[in-house]
This record gives C-alpha cells, sequence and structure tokens, in this order.
C-alpha cells in the first residue's frame, strides 16, 4: 500500500468517526477543488463554467453533462495535453497493451454502456487508490465460518467479465497482475464469450473464494450450480453491471450458499457505493456526489424513484466527471439503513439485466448475456449508438447510429458479422437479424435500453 493510500485511508475512517457532518463537509471541499481544477486545466470546463461564482461547491450550480458531449469535445475535456482522443485509440487498438500504463501514468478502459454509446475513459492513480482506500467499509461482510471458507481457497478471486479487451474489468485485474505479479495467481478473468460448459470447467479447476462479475452471467451460472455441474463453494458472490432484484440475491446466495455483496458503480466512477446484506447500495460521498433529479434535473425527494441521476467523480482529475447524466433510475432512502451505516443509502432501478433468450435447436433454450453482445459491438468501428430488439423468438432487429462520415452499409455489414458469431458460438445461429431503418430510440418513460427481449412489455 502507497504513502497516498494510506493517506486516504486514515482520511476515510476519521470521516467515518466522525460521522455525516464531516463526510459532507469532505465532500463539498473535494467538488470545489475539482471544480477549480477542471476550469483552470480543461478547455471544455473553462468555457462551460463561464459566468459561475469563483468558488463553486454546490452541485447544483453547475451545468449538467453527459457522455456524448464529452466525447463528442474529448481532446478540450481532459486536462492533460498530452492525453489526446487519437493517442487513446491508437492504444485501445492494441489488445497487448490491456492493463499497461498510458503515458506511464494512467489506465484505459472502454465500454459501450448502457447507452449503447462508447465511452473511452482515462483514470489517473488518485482515482485508482480511492478504491484500496475505501475497502474498509467492504470488511466485516464476512463471518467467522465464511472467512475459514475464503482462507481455504487461497483467497483466489474469479472476475467473470468481458472479453480479452480495455473494459474496466479486464483492465483493472490485469494492472493488478501487471503491478503484483507474485499476487497474480490470487485474482483471475474468465471471459464470457466463451462457451458456458467451457466457463464451468475452468471455474471449478480454479475453485474460487470470490466471485465477481456480470448479474446476468452469474444467474447463469447459478443455473450450473443448482444443476451440479459447477461444483463451488464460495465466500462471496459480487454481481454488478445490473440490477439486482431481491428474487435474484436469493437465487444467487442458495445456489452458492454464499453472501451476496452487490455494487452500484460505472466505469466513469468506479468507487461509486458499497452494497449491504439489506439490499441498499451506500454511497462513498465523501468521494462522489449522487444527485437523483427528474426529467428536468432538479432534486427529487427521499423516498422517489428519480428520472436519472447525476454523479460527479471528486478523484478522478485527467478526465473530470462533473454533474455527470448516468442514465439510472435510482431511490435515495428516506429513513437510516438497517445495516447501520450512517452513509447515504440508494436502490437502483436501472441497468435491468436484459437477457436475449432463444429455443435451442434441440429444445430447451440459449441464453446470451447484454454485456456480452454489448461488449462484441464494441469491437465493431463507425458506432455512435446502438439498440437491439428482440421481436420474435428468433428475430433480431438491430437498429443503429453510425458515427458522423461512416459507411452506414459498412458499420451494418461489421455489426452483422459480430453478433451473427456471437450466435454461432452459442449455438444461436438460427437467429434472424434485421437492419432497422429508425434510429436508437428512448422508451415512453424517457429511459433508454439498448436490449429490448421479447418478454418486455
Amino acid at each position: 500500500m502507497t504513502e497516498s493510500v494510506r493517506r486516504l485511508a486514515r482520511e476515510a475512517r476519521r470521516d467515518m468517526r466522525q460521522g455525516p457532518a464531516a463526510i459532507a463537509r469532505r465532500q463539498r471541499a473535494r467538488l470545489a477543488e475539482m471544480v477549480a481544477y477542471a476550469r483552470a486545466s480543461s478547455p471544455y470546463y473553462r468555457e462551460l463554467y463561464r459566468g459561475l461564482p469563483d468558488k463553486v461547491d454546490d452541485p447544483s450550480l453547475l451545468p449538467v453533462t453527459d457522455k456524448k458531449t464529452l466525447m463528442g469535445h474529448f481532446d478540450d475535456w481532459v486536462t492533460d495535453r498530452q492525453v489526446t482522443r487519437e493517442r487513446v485509440e491508437a492504444f485501445v487498438a492494441d489488445p497487448d497493451l490491456v492493463g499497461a500504463r498510458f503515458q506511464d501514468r494512467y489506465l484505459v478502459a472502454t465500454t459501450s454502456g448502457t447507452s449503447g454509446l462508447r465511452g473511452l475513459f482515462v483514470l489517473d492513480e488518485r482515482n485508482l487508490a480511492v478504491p484500496t482506500a475505501l475497502s474498509s467499509r467492504t470488511r466485516g461482510l464476512l463471518g467467522f465460518r465464511d472467512a475459514v471458507r475464503a482462507l481455504a481457497r487461497g483467497g483466489r478471486t474469479a472476475v467473470v467479465a468481458a472479453p480479452s479487451g480495455h473494459f474496466y474489468t479486464v483492465a483493472s485485474a490485469e494492472r493488478f497482475r501487471r503491478d503484483h505479479p507474485r499476487l497474480a495467481r490470487i485474482m483471475r478473468s474468465f471471459p464470457i464469450d466463451q462457451p458456458l460448459p467451457t466457463l464451468v470447467d475452468e471455474l471449478n479447476r480454479y475453485n474460487p473464494a470470490n466471485i465477481a462479475g456480470f448479474l446476468s452471467t452469474l444467474a447463469q451460472l447459478a443455473e450450473e450450480q443448482e444443476a451440479g455441474r459447477l461444483r463451488l463453494r464460495p465466500s462471496v458472490i459480487m454481481p454488478g453491471g445490473e440490477t439486482l432484484t431481491a428474487d435474484v440475491r436469493d437465487r444467487l446466495a442458495g445456489a452458492f450458499h454464499a453472501k451476496v455483496r452487490a455494487a452500484y458503480a460505472a466505469t466513469e466512477c468506479n468507487f461509486l457505493s458499497v452494497g449491504c446484506a439489506h439490499g441498499w447500495y451506500h454511497v462513498n460521498s465523501d468521494w462522489v456526489v449522487v444527485e437523483p433529479v427528474d426529467a428536468d434535473h432538479r432534486a427529487v425527494p427521499a423516498g422517489q424513484p428519480s428520472h436519472t441521476v447525476l454523479i460527479s467523480n471528486l478523484a478522478n482529475r485527467v478526465q473530470p466527471f462533473l454533474r455527470y447524466d448516468l442514465g439510472d433510475s435510482v431511490l435515495l432512502r428516506p429513513d437510516p439503513c438497517p445495516c447501520g451505516s450512517t452513509l447515504p443509502a440508494i436502490r437502483v432501478a436501472g441497468r435491468a439485466a436484459d437477457v436475449l433468450s432463444f429455443p435451442a435447436d434441440g429444445g430447451g433454450h440459449v441464453s446470451i448475456s447484454p454485456m456480452l453482445v454489448g461488449t462484441v459491438l464494441d469491437r465493431a468501428p463507425g458506432i455512435d449508438g446502438f439498440q437491439i430488439l428482440q421481436t420474435t423468438p428468433t428475430t433480431l432487429r438491430v437498429r443503429l447510429q453510425p458515427t458522423n462520415g461512416a459507411d452506414a452499409d459498412r458499420v451494418w455489414q461489421a455489426v452483422r458479422d459480430e453478433i451473427s458469431q456471437l450466435l454461432a458460438e452459442h449455438e444461436a445461429d438460427h437467429v434472424t437479424l434485421e437492419r432497422a431503418e429508425e434510429m436508437p430510440q428512448r422508451s415512453s418513460g424517457g429511459k433508454f435500453r439498448w436490449i429490448i427481449p421479447l418478454t418486455t412489455p
């Protein structure tokens, strides 16, 4: 643990001991510092914040930002003039550089995200240090028997994640392996693009103490565990990426006889919250501002679901996310959480686990994770946005938004090839792909969904 991490950890423990008022003071101070830094170092924010007071520690005074706008101003948005979109694109085009330090300083991650819009994210060392500094807030999740079970499996963690690429789960795990080669064996990534029987066999051989991954994939693994093909005894299951409902939580806990601790986070802020035993996500509000808002970006009272949620990451200076529209509907708990944490608690309605399910040729069904669809489309060039609708049990309708200047026919061909290959690998090559003439669309409630299964009303 570096001195920087130790210092941040001491601050985090001290603020927690002193209570919510100390956390709130720390948040305001860090917000004012981040706003000042962004104005001084980012041409985009300098222009956006023209006319604001010299010191801003109230997030409601700031204009709202979003992924599409920031990605469109990438070179002016970043605060390091040596970081350009062209250089980042060249870096992520090389699979051998996953987890390597970009310009000897930064971690780079890509994602399609729940919006279907590809993101290029540059994370600085402080942003990467904060999760380690806050790790004490996840301690105490294990009882004595859980700890014994974890030690019996060498503390190994299996990360069931996107295929090899610069996705955050993969890149951060690879960074850990690069920085700590002697500990590399205790953390291993298992790509979700391999056939399910192969994934099951590899996990059985690894025998992890902890399993983290996309919720929809973990739900599939629970089926394998119940059927006896997967034979694991983990201490903790850590689902992410999609909304964890009570019934899925109970199924995971029952299938693996393990504690389930979900996390609500995003590549834009990977330390956003930590889950508790009562199904709430506790926001690390000393390092992130979370604002549940209505469609006009006005604050929504506690106890009411929001239209969307705005976040301000108070750690990452190279690529500041300030009042950033994350696109999820959340509900802020109006009363203290029974778990005892004094951090704000939220529940999330967004990021539904929209698994695509198709009838199999030999009977039964074939299921494909929405995250897997998103990761394969991330490889296809020329896409600004996409949306996939299942219109019949064996038909997918694909809506595309090509980037400006891209050849729409070539983009469609690339997308069709990627999805066709994915379907063939999962023995669903009987599924028909249709090219939609219309662009990706939001639902009547304003929420954008990039995968819409047949079962969706």
